[in-house]
């Protein structure tokens, strides 16, 4: 499964630090943990079970900055299932 573009819309806002963060698109559950300056990099898919939990896909962001804070490298990887 690869990420659409109206997911990576979501996912390319800057939310709190830190946090876990949970919203609905379309049919899917998201969750997503974000990093200390608010940019998601742990994305769970899919549909939450009767514990909240997210059954579906996990992705996890590569993301490559300088020495300025510029972003070089920003990839999300599909890393399997996640349950």
């Amino acid at each position: 499964m690869k990420l659409g573009d109206e997911i990576l819309k979501i996912l390319n806002k800057t939310y709190q630090p830190t946090t876990m963060v949970e919203q609905t698109f379309k049919r899917y559950d998201l969750a997503f943990k974000t990093d200390e300056a608010g940019r998601p990099i742990l994305l769970f898919m899919g549909k939450k079970d009767v514990h909240g939990n997210v059954q579906g896909q996990r992705f996890a962001r590569t993301l490559k900055t300088d020495n300025d804070g510029n972003i070089i490298k920003d990839h999300w990887e599909n890393k399997g299932s996640a349950s």
